[in-house]
């Protein structure tokens, strides 16, 4: 797939953001089964065919070098997650076991299946360190030109984790040190076409938890939506309206003007204290 496709670009991202802001984010349906699927440009995006609830396989890679993506607005600079690793005393293997783990996931609720390759310039989705460390975590959407019934097909995704910050393997309690699988399999979420439904209640809410492990009604419902039923599991109604009744757009959730990437708010977390995880442009 040629990257010269690209036309526009979104990011969503793992920031600490001040309390006040986290109330301008509506709720989708106020319920605990809450989502809403990623909107750029007034397009819904997703991986393969352009119809909902049609399955798509996708390819992803860590970085093996510096990359540098002009178009992206985050993960602008990707390098290896050897750093990363060696910082927080976690082997590499075990990192690439929590990717795949948390691809399984999403691969679990939906018809979505994701295949690693070795060469970074087969993948589809590119995970590595932020060369330019800020925030917690981000996820770059590229999507291709051309719609289908108000959805774009998603070219290219970045994933991109702050190698400053503090992270772990697992749950402990402490929620001031993110856990990589539980951030990765929400980064992931962006990647293939869902956004921020509410605070919390899902794993695709902005703020970070430790209260479960695994997807909520909310979260298997949106992946359902793009991508169909897992063909090992079937157990979510996915007839809710793509963008959740009564959901308002979060500031800088994603939303492009069709001018280029959209822009962010990258203020240091020093004057972002206090709160939790993620947010847009709106601290």
């Amino acid at each position: 797939m040629s990257r010269t496709a690209i036309r526009v670009s979104a990011v969503i991202g793992l920031a600490l953001v001040w309390p006040f802001a986290m109330g301008i984010a509506s709720e989708a349906n106020g319920a605990d089964d809450s989502f809403r699927l990623l909107k750029l440009n007034g397009h819904h995006v997703k991986w393969g065919d352009r119809a909902l609830g049609v399955g798509a396989t996708v390819r992803y890679a860590f970085v093996d070098a510096p990359r540098r993506f002009d178009g992206a607005r985050n993960c602008r600079v990707l390098v290896p997650l050897e750093g990363l690793a060696a910082g927080h005393g976690i082997a590499l293997s075990t990192l690439e076991d929590e990717a795949a783990a948390a691809f399984r996931v999403w691969e679990e609720a939906a018809d979505i299946s994701f295949d690693r390759v070795d060469d970074p310039e087969r993948a589809d989705i590119l995970i590595g360190a932020q060369g330019r460390p800020v925030g917690r975590a981000y996820a770059n959407v590229q999507y291709q030109p051309g719609s289908h019934d108000g959805v774009k097909a998603i070219d290219q995704a970045l994933i991109c984790l702050n190698p400053q910050q503090r992270w772990k393997v697992g749950f402990d309690g402490d929620t001031d040190v993110y856990d990589i699988r539980y951030t990765l399999v929400h980064e992931i979420g962006h990647a293939i076409g869902l956004d921020h439904p509410s605070p919390s209640g899902q794993v695709m809410s902005f703020r970070y938890s430790e209260q479960y492990r695994d997807l909520q009604p909310g979260d298997f419902r949106g992946v359902q939506l793009l991508y169909g039923a897992s063909p090992r599991t079937m157990t979510a109604d996915t007839s809710s309206d793509p963008s959740g009744e009564d959901a308002g757009e979060l500031p800088g959730a994603g939303v492009d003007d069709g001018s280029g990437p959209i822009q962010l708010d990258l203020r240091s977390e020093d004057h972002r204290a206090g709160c939790r995880f993620l947010a847009m442009s709106s601290c």
